[in-house]
């Protein structure tokens, strides 16, 4: 005799045979997915959307020289937010700062196991993605709404604090190297200013071009007076004395030509340089008070779309789908759990009687 065969075809018989049980089933499952949909607690969500910019589109020092600002969403920009986002010590500081391990009753803070199973519940809790329109969506889920929506804006200006530290230390150092450049040249020009009066008074030089005009005209009116006392038998030894003290440093002047022509050269060195001094000083002078303004800055290095708001609405648990979900499996099981069990009633061997 041929094996008794079974097919899907009768299927239905045999649900109808089993009926009741498959109901009862349903019917179970139904009332314990119901009570444990019931004590399952509600989760919402809170998203920040934003967009990170290039740090130097939002540098200060470029702002303050003309510079405008640039909305950018670079592939290299969003990778970087995303990865400051999901790094461990941002999230160790939002931990902290909200008292996590309390809040998902983890244990006290210092724990091995209870700092791993707080990181592993927040990181789980946390969604930071590129969206198709080159934002960012940050995504909190928590039991609290507020909280959600708390965390993700704080997680946003962490963020944001943490991409204008990549370059504020740079800056520091530049603002360092424009006080030094700046103190230095102060000294320089001090130092030359004091030369330049102490060199005034030595040679008796106080405007190299008004004075050498000065003593041009005075030698020429003194010589062409003595010639006209000369033939005239004037008072001769009056005007060569005046000349004498026109021409000669010994001659008794303060301003006089040997003097003059002695540090003409060493004036128009030092008016030179001093000059020089004063323009690089106000220069420098500038560019310090100019880079301490920017580093004093707090420019946002990102550009906040939405703002983490608290859900009006619950996002899961889904409690009809779950009831729905359990009930059809219930039925899924039982069904295959009586067709296995009649498949094995019709290939159960039958005993041979004997003759």
């Amino acid at each position: 005799m041929s094996t008794p065969s079974f097919s899907l075809v009768g299927l239905g018989p045999i649900i109808n045979r089993w009926k009741y049980f498959v109901a009862g089933a349903v019917v179970l499952a139904a009332i314990v997915s119901v009570i444990v949909a019931l004590l399952m607690p509600n989760v919402y969500r809170s998203t920040a959307i934003f967009i990170p910019t290039n740090p130097q589109t939002t540098d200060p020092d470029r702002l303050v020289d003309g510079g405008k600002l640039e909305l950018s969403g670079r592939a290299e920009d969003l990778d970087r937010a995303i990865t400051i986002g999901e790094s461990q010590p941002v999230a160790e500081l939002v931990i902290k700062k909200f008292n996590l391990h309390k809040h998902y009753k983890a244990g006290a803070p210092g724990d091995d196991v209870a700092d791993n199973s707080v990181l592993s519940e927040f990181t789980s809790n946390l969604s930071i993605v590129h969206n198709e329109r080159d934002a960012i969506e940050l995504t909190f889920s928590d039991k609290d709404k507020n909280i959600a929506a708390q965390i993700a804006n704080t997680l946003v200006q962490v963020i944001d604090s943490v991409n204008q530290q990549l370059t504020l230390e740079n800056r520091r150092q530049v603002l360092n190297l424009y006080r030094q450049r700046y103190e230095y040249l102060s000294t320089n020009y001090e130092r030359s200013r004091r030369e330049l009066v102490g060199a005034r008074h030595r040679y008796g030089i106080f405007g190299l071009e008004m004075q050498g005009r000065y003593m041009v005209k005075q030698l020429i009116e003194t010589e062409a007076a003595l010639r006209k006392a000369e033939a005239s038998g004037g008072d001769v030894a009056g005007l060569k004395r005046m000349l004498r003290g026109l021409t000669r440093a010994d001659g008794g002047n303060l301003i006089n030509l040997e003097r003059y022509v002695q540090g003409a050269d060493s004036l128009s060195m030092f008016t030179t340089r001093v000059a020089d001094l004063q323009s690089r000083l106000i220069g420098a002078r500038s560019a310090y008070e100019t880079a301490e303004l920017s580093i004093k800055g707090r420019i946002s290095s990102l550009y906040l779309v939405q703002k983490a708001y608290p859900a009006t609405r619950k996002f899961k648990p889904v409690r009809s789908l779950i009831v729905l979900g359990s009930m059809l499996l219930t039925f899924a099981l039982s069904v295959v759990f009586i067709a296995l069990l009649e498949l094995y009633r019709h290939n159960r061997p039958t005993a041979v009687r004997p003759a």
